[in-house]
């Protein structure tokens, strides 16, 4: 089955202001793809790593993106098309509490197997 990147951006601000119950079934949504099979987690503090000519390793602290709401989390999720990822990306917390969720393709690498 085709998988999908999600990755959700959403403020403490927006998430309260949405009503409790529109949250708690975000939620619920969410654990169930879970238990279906999919991977979610929170976004942690990320770092950004160069190899420039594999000739030494540099990490830098921080994101290399920035965006209008922060980086609340991620997925990995399947799904039989794009429309039915989206479907799924619409029902999670921060597709509806005043964020919004970017759904990826995941094509696969031109050398991987299976």
């Amino acid at each position: 089955m085709p998988r999908f990147i999600t990755i959700g951006y959403g403020d403490r601000s927006g998430y309260d202001r949405t009503p409790k119950a529109v949250r708690d079934a975000a939620h619920a949504a969410d654990a169930e793809r879970v238990r279906e099979g999919d991977v979610m987690g929170m976004a942690g503090a990320p770092v950004q790593v160069r190899n420039p000519d594999a000739a030494g390793v540099e990490v830098t602290p921080g994101p290399f993106l920035s965006a209008a709401l922060p980086i609340a989390g991620f997925a990995l999720i399947e799904a039989p098309d794009l429309d039915a990822a989206i479907a799924i990306a619409a029902r999670s917390p921060c597709a509806v509490a005043q964020g919004v969720v970017e759904v990826w393709p995941l094509d696969p690498a031109p050398d991987a197997k299976g």
